[in-house]
C-alpha cells in the first residue's frame, strides 16, 4: 500500500503537469524570472555521482536546486527509496542561499556497510521536470581484504607525494642522479625500486587539470572535489568553511584506531598537499585558518614540520596573522615541543608531540639550501639551519613510532611543483633527488618495521619534456638562437657528463659539457639559455604597458642573450601550468600489490584503508 506522502507527491506532480500545460505556473514556486528562462534550474547532489565511500565515513549530505527558489514540498529526495530523513535516521535543513536556489543539507551522517546506493531528486515545480540522479558505491574494507594475502594488515602508513612529480621529472632525476652510459642507467631511483608500481590519473570533478588541493583531498577523503577545495564538496555560497565535509585520514585514523599522525612538508605546512590531510575548506588559500584548524582535537596532527611560521603568528610578532592570535603559543599549551631550526630539530625525537616551522614562508629548495652552500646568503638569508626533507622525516617517524597504535605520515616534497612552474630545471630537479633519498630513508624503516606500508607517488603533472641533451662548453661565447641549434638529437644527443665525485647523490656541476636539454610542453613567453639559474628568478614579469589586465612579458632579467621563445598559454598566465597526464605510483609493505595497475586517485585512499582494514563505524 503507498504512503500517504507518496500518494500526496503523485498528486501534486499529476496536478501540477496539468497545470503546465495551461500557463506558465510553478507549485508553491516563485515566479519565473528572466534569469530562470534564460539559466534552466538543475539539481547538484552532493557527493557526486560514482562516489566511492567508505563504510561509516563521516560526510555532510547535501541537494541544492539551482536557478529556482522552491519550498521544501515541491522537492522530492530519495535515498535508496527512502526519504534522507528516514534513510540517515536524523533531520535535515532547508536553506535558501540565494534568490533561486534551495538547498536541503544534512551534516554528519554515514552509510553503515557496503551497498550500492541511488539518490535521486526531482521536481515540477520548475515550470518543467527538473531531475537529477547519482549512484555511490559504499565500500567496507573489511569485505575488501581478500585481496590482501596471508592475513596481512599495516599497522602505520607512509603517504610520499612528489608534488607535480611526472613522469619525466623522475626520468631526469635519474639520469642526473644515477647516471646514463650506452643506453643503460648505472641504477634506479629508491622510488623506482619497490614492491608495485601502478599509475594513477589526476583529475578534479570541476577540471581536467586538477591542482594540489583537490588531487591531495582524493588522497586523503577518497572524494573527487574541485580546484582550491580540501576535504569538501563545493557548494553554492560564498563562504568557504561551510561546504559539506568528508572526513579525511587524519580525522579517521585518529577516530578509530586512535592512531598518530604527522605533516611534514617543504612548503608552508598549511599549503595545499599537507591541508588537504587534515581540514576542511573550499579556499586552499586560507591559511591562517587552516593553521587554526590544526588545533581542532579531532584532525590535530601529531607531528607538523616545514615551512609557514607567517601563518601562526601576529603582525605584532612578525607574522601574517590578521586575528591577534599566536597559534605557536596555543600549541604549547598542548604540550607540543616547538623547534625553528635543524639543531634543535635533531634533539626532540623523543618528545610526543611536534611543531616545527624552519621558515617565514616555503623553506628553501635543496639547491639554494644545501647543494650551494656557502655561496648562498643573499637567497636563503638567515635561514641558514634549515632541516632536509630527510631530517624532519627521519624525527617525525620516531615521534610517531611511540604509539602502539601507529600511524599516518604524509611526506611532501613541495618545491618539485614549485620550481616546475617558474621553469627551473635544476631546482626541480635537485629536490625530487632529496624527495628520493627520503623515500630510501623511509624503505629502511619499513625494513626494520615491515607492518609498514610506504606508498610514494605525485600528485598531478608538469609538462617537462626531455629533448636531448646541449653542450655547454660549444655555447660559450653564442646567444640568441645560436643557443638552440647545439640542442642534440637523435644521434647528437650525447650522453650526459654529469659527475658525482663525492657520491651524494647529486652532480658536482649542474652545468657539466654535455647536460639534460628540457624543454616545456606549456609556457609564457620567456628566455632561456639552458644553464642553471644563480638565484630564483620568475620567467615573466607583468607588461608595464598593460595596466588594466595581467599579460605576461619574458623577464628581460632572466638569461637576456638566451633564446626567447613565444608562450602557447593565455597571456594572462605568468608560470608553466600543471597537465593531467596520469602519473606513476609504488608501493611497498602489507597491502602494496593493491597498488598495481591503473587507479583513479581516490582508488589510492581505498587502497590505504584496505591495507589498514580501517572500521570506520567505530
Amino acid at each position: 500500500m503507498k504512503s500517504h506522502h507518496a500518494m500526496k507527491w503523485n498528486a501534486l506532480l499529476l496536478s501540477a503537469a496539468v497545470a503546465i500545460t495551461a500557463v506558465p505556473w510553478q507549485v508553491n514556486a516563485e515566479p519565473v524570472s528572466a534569469q530562470q528562462q534564460t539559466a534552466p534550474a538543475a539539481f547538484s547532489i552532493l557527493p557526486i555521482d560514482r562516489a566511492q565511500i567508505l563504510a561509516g565515513q563521516k560526510l555532510d549530505f547535501r541537494v541544492e536546486l539551482n536557478g529556482a527558489k522552491l519550498k521544501s514540498n515541491d522537492i522530492k529526495i530519495q535515498v535508496n527509496g527512502l526519504s534522507p530523513d528516514k534513510y540517515f535516521g536524523k533531520s535535515g535543513t532547508w536553506t535558501s542561499s540565494t534568490d533561486l536556489s534551495t538547498e536541503y543539507t544534512i551534516r554528519d551522517v554515514t552509510f553503515k556497510e557496503s551497498d550500492s546506493i541511488v539518490v535521486t531528486a526531482e521536481t515540477i515545480a520548475t515550470g518543467k521536470r527538473t531531475y537529477s540522479r547519482v549512484v555511490y558505491q559504499v565500500f567496507d574494507p573489511s569485505k575488501d581484504t581478500a585481496l590482501l594475502t596471508n592475513g596481512e594488515q599495516a599497522k602505520n602508513v607512509v603517504l610520499m607525494i612528489g608534488d607535480g612529480m611526472s613522469a619525466n621529472i623522475r626520468t631526469a632525476a635519474r639520469v642526473v642522479s644515477k647516471g646514463i652510459n650506452e643506453g643503460k642507467f648505472k641504477g634506479w631511483l629508491e622510488m623506482e625500486q619497490m614492491d608495485a608500481m601502478g599509475m594513477v590519473t589526476t583529475s578534479g570533478m570541476d577540471s581536467i587539470v586538477t591542482d594540489s588541493a583537490n588531487s591531495a583531498s582524493a588522497y586523503a577523503t577518497g572524494h573527487k572535489t574541485a580546484v582550491n577545495a580540501e576535504g569538501v564538496y563545493p557548494d553554492n555560497t560564498p563562504d568557504p568553511f561551510d561546504d559539506p565535509k568528508v572526513e579525511n585520514i587524519v580525522e579517521l585514523v585518529k577516530r578509530t584506531r586512535g592512531m598518530s599522525t604527522g605533516l611534514v612538508t617543504t612548503a608552508d605546512v598549511t599549503d595545499a598537499t599537507p591541508a588537504a590531510m587534515a581540514v576542511h575548506t573550499r579556499k586552499r588559500g586560507e591559511q591562517e585558518a587552516i593553521a587554526s584548524m590544526y588545533l581542532n582535537e579531532a584532525n590535530r596532527p601529531d607531528v607538523i614540520l616545514g615551512g609557514g611560521l607567517e601563518w601562526f603568528l601576529p603582525a605584532a610578532d612578525g607574522g601574517k596573522r590578521k586575528d591577534g592570535r599566536n597559534i605557536v603559543e596555543e600549541f604549547k599549551k598542548e604540550g607540543y615541543t616547538y623547534v625553528t631550526d635543524a639543531t634543535n630539530l635533531d634533539k626532540s625525537a623523543s618528545t610526543k608531540s611536534l611543531l616545527g616551522l624552519f621558515r617565514k614562508g616555503n623553506m628553501n629548495v635543496y639547491y639554494d639550501r644545501e647543494y650551494t652552500q656557502p655561496n648562498n646568503a643573499e637567497i636563503v638569508g638567515k635561514d641558514t639551519d634549515q632541516p632536509t626533507l630527510m631530517e624532519m622525516t627521519d624525527t617525525a617517524l620516531q615521534v610517531l613510532e611511540q604509539n602502539k597504535n601507529g600511524f599516518f605520515l604524509m611526506v611532501e616534497g613541495a618545491s618539485i611543483d614549485k620550481q616546475a612552474h617558474t621553469m627551473d630545471f635544476e631546482r626541480s630537479v635537485w629536490d625530487a633527488i632529496e624527495f628520493d633519498q627520503t623515500v630510501g630513508q623511509v624503505k629502511e624503516y619499513a625494513k626494520k618495521h615491515p607492518d609498514t606500508l610506504v606508498i610514494v607517488t605525485s600528485d598531478h603533472g608538469h609538462s617537462l619534456t626531455l629533448n636531448g641533451t646541449y653542450n655547454t662548453e660549444a655555447a660559450k661565447g653564442k646567444s640568441g638562437d645560436e643557443l638552440r641549434e647545439l640542442i642534440g638529437t637523435y644521434a647528437d644527443s650525447k650522453f650526459p657528463t654529469y659527475v658525482d665525485a663525492n657520491g651524494d647523490g647529486f652532480p658536482d656541476n649542474p652545468d657539466s659539457e654535455w647536460k639534460i636539454a628540457v624543454g616545456w610542453g606549456n609556457m609564457p613567453d620567456n628566455n632561456e639559455d639552458y644553464l642553471a639559474n644563480p638565484v630564483p628568478i620568475s620567467p615573466t614579469i607583468q607588461d608595464p604597458n598593460v595596466k588594466d589586465k595581467a599579460w605576461y612579458i619574458a623577464n628581460p632579467d632572466k638569461d637576456p642573450d638566451g633564446v626567447h621563445y613565444t608562450g602557447n598559454l593565455p597571456h594572462d598566465e605568468g608560470q608553466e601550468v600543471h597537465t593531467f597526464d596520469d602519473v606513476p605510483i609504488n608501493a611497498s609493505g602489507p597491502g602494496s600489490r593493491l597498488f598495481s595497475g591503473y587507479l583513479d586517485n581516490t582508488d589510492v585512499f581505498r587502497k590505504m584503508v584496505t591495507a589498514l582494514k580501517l572500521d570506520a563505524s567505530k
